[in-house]
């Protein structure tokens, strides 16, 4: 399950992120995604794990908790063909 990650503090590694989530299960990617320009991280990212129960648990679990003093958006991904398709 691709999953969304939003909220992020701006100095996170994705190695904190992947860390964060095995927690929860295996995970097998993550990407924080990142300003060309200032190679800085736009607070956001994705994280995909192919264990749909572990994904949830996940979800639930880590959406709305802190880390580093932000609160973060944690929420299944929509793919690129739902979001066209909404709008």
């Amino acid at each position: 399950m691709d999953i969304y990650v939003g909220s992020l503090p701006f100095k996170l590694k994705e190695s904190q992120l992947r860390e964060l989530f095995e927690q929860y299960g295996e995970v097998s990617s993550v990407t924080i995604v990142i300003d060309n320009i200032t190679r800085q991280n736009k607070g956001f990212g994705f994280v995909e794990m192919p264990d749909v129960r572990q994904a949830q648990k996940a979800i639930n679990e880590l959406n709305g908790s802190e880390i580093s003093g932000r609160t973060i958006i944690v929420s299944k991904s929509e793919g690129k063909k739902d979001a066209k398709r909404r709008r």
